[in-house]
């Protein structure tokens, strides 16, 4: 069985991209970390906020959840869930344990770094060797047990964040199935098609928690990039501080208000080309501010890497070519932002 870890051995990160600056030693943005277009700072080109009724806000537990799921798959491909049946005390653990990582001195948190061709650990966004600037962000990657990076970090208190990231992977695991369960029934699939997206033997999973300390100029730095997930599904808790932005054609970048304890699910690549374009992918990025240490906790959930990704039996001229999971996911690792148009019939 093929898994992330091993596609990700095909693509090896340059060393420098890899590992984040001390942003604890900063008072201003480095030339390395400022980004700007056509000069002007990043917040003269997003200044529209979505009306509430762009992102539904859908209460799992209502009678209607399930028509209004449809619809915001079919509309924005973006909705945010309450009721959702995972308790809020874990979700706020999860954000505690986090920022006790984070907190942690640079050459602590580097005694994990990730490897050049690794998956797991600490460092940098994947998406950074697509861009000439750096991003003002670190991140945590886990995929099933953390309990070596754990140990390494916290020799003797370690047992508190594995046990509490063991408990959120399988309250994620469970919800997105759920939620994958009512976005396909909206598809009118097959059996086989819909094993394939909700079966949990060979599926893949990862939990990505992501940091964005505060910025001395906001204006002048980003989070993370634009750029869409490459998975299934993604369910997103912004621990309570905005900062996730879509873009939407015919208003730009927005800002997505945070609810507490609340997620964000978004469509990603491999449903809107298992949807075959019905369901739309957005773009996001993330930006950071000046007075708050922004912490943000991403679950993404795929299919089996070996498996055939395309658009389902229903459709009867489908837009994209058939391939694999692991073929998909090497072209995104290689093209970016232009893998979707590349199987496009």
């Amino acid at each position: 069985m093929t898994t992330l870890s091993e596609v990700y051995i095909n693509d090896p990160m340059a060393d420098h991209n890899i590992n984040p600056i001390d942003f604890d030693m900063l008072d201003e943005v480095p030339e390395s970390h400022s980004w700007t277009q056509f000069g002007e700072p990043l917040t003269k080109i997003q200044t529209h906020h979505l009306k509430e009724s762009l992102i539904p806000v859908i209460d799992l537990a209502s009678p209607g959840a399930r028509s209004l799921i449809g619809q915001a798959c079919e509309t924005l491909g973006m909705f945010q869930v309450i009721n959702h049946g995972v308790p809020s005390e874990l979700i706020k653990k999860v954000e505690s344990e986090s920022r006790r990582l984070f907190a942690l001195p640079t050459h602590e948190k580097c005694k994990v770094l990730r490897s050049a061709d690794g998956a797991t650990g600490y460092g940098s966004a994947r998406i950074s060797s697509f861009f000439d600037k750096c991003m003002w962000h670190e991140g945590f990657t886990i995929m099933g047990s953390c309990v070596d990076d754990a140990k390494a970090l916290w020799p003797q208190d370690y047992q508190g964040f594995c046990d509490t990231m063991d408990a959120y992977q399988n309250q994620m695991k469970v919800l997105s199935h759920n939620l994958l369960l009512i976005i396909l029934e909206t598809l009118d699939v097959t059996h086989e098609e819909l094993n394939w997206a909700i079966s949990t033997h060979d599926a893949q999973a990862v939990l990505q928690l992501n940091s964005y300390p505060s910025c001395p100029n906001p204006s002048q730095a980003i989070g993370l990039a634009p750029h869409t997930d490459s998975l299934l599904l993604t369910l997103l808790n912004q621990s309570g501080v905005s900062g996730l932005e879509i873009f939407v054609e015919g208003l730009g970048w927005s800002q997505v208000q945070p609810i507490e304890d609340a997620f964000v699910v978004n469509v990603v690549d491999l449903l809107h080309i298992f949807s075959n374009a019905k369901f739309p992918v957005l773009t996001h990025r993330a930006m950071v501010n000046q007075s708050k240490h922004r912490i943000s906790v991403a679950y993404f959930h795929g299919p089996p890497v070996e498996s055939k990704v395309a658009p389902s039996s229903k459709f009867q001229k489908p837009c994209f070519k058939s391939l694999t999971v692991k073929e998909y996911l090497i072209l995104k690792a290689k093209q970016f932002s232009n893998a979707l148009s590349l199987i496009r019939k």
